[in-house]
């Protein structure tokens, strides 16, 4: 195995900073520029969010929406400002440094750069992956496809059995990667599932992939 992939938000980080930039801060900044109230914003962002879907590429974009709304161009502002909400899951950065002595580690998000790029600094573990991509802001693709997980190969140079891939999306970083051939892990942290590829956090993962490591 020459390989281990990881997903970011849900994954290695929780939600709390992207859910809290999306659904708290860019709405209250557009409150603030309008004179409305927080929840009449929130109102006509989410309609707007709702209009372009997360199957367009517009929907990840920080700069479209800063464009769209007429907030300006400090849009890094905004981000920093909730840079506090970044944090890891407990046992992530353990788990990270102990498999960065067993194999190659890569960074596979549908996250854009502006985000995964203040997320690992925040968080100190950039330095364990030798590899950083973003469907969205690396190949123009909205969603990990199996063509994501393809060119991620090609720039590896790796076939898909080389890789192991965990994230917490059932059908992006389980089902298509598995469809591709990469040895892909569900990362379920609510218990809803059972399986030999299904696991509860990262600790679980690192002790399941112990035979393909060994």
């Amino acid at each position: 195995m020459k390989i281990l992939s990881f997903d970011l938000d849900g994954t290695i980080i929780t939600k709390k900073f992207v859910d809290t930039v999306w659904l708290e801060g860019l709405p209250k900044l557009y409150a603030e520029r309008n004179g409305l109230s927080l929840e009449v914003a929130k109102e006509y962002i989410f309609s707007e969010y709702e209009k372009i879907g997360d199957g367009r590429i517009e929907w990840y974009d920080i700069k479209y929406w800063f464009r769209k709304f007429n907030l300006g161009d400090n849009w890094q502002k905004l981000l920093e400002s909730y840079r506090d909400k970044i944090e890891l899951y407990p046992e992530a950065e353990s788990v990270l440094e102990s498999l960065s002595h067993e194999g190659k580690l890569v960074l596979s998000s549908n996250a854009k750069r502006e985000f995964i790029d203040i997320e690992l600094r925040e968080s100190k573990i950039g330095k364990y992956f030798s590899h950083i991509f973003s469907s969205t802001s690396d190949f123009g693709i909205v969603k990990k496809t199996g063509e994501f997980y393809r060119r991620i190969c090609d720039v590896l140079r790796i076939e898909p059995s080389e890789m192991i891939h965990i994230g917490d999306h059932k059908e992006f970083d389980y089902l298509i990667p598995r469809k591709m051939g990469v040895i892909s892990f569900y990362l379920d942290r609510e218990g809803k599932e059972e399986g030999e590829f299904i696991v509860r956090d990262l600790k679980d993962f690192h002790e399941r992939i112990s035979r393909f490591l060994g």
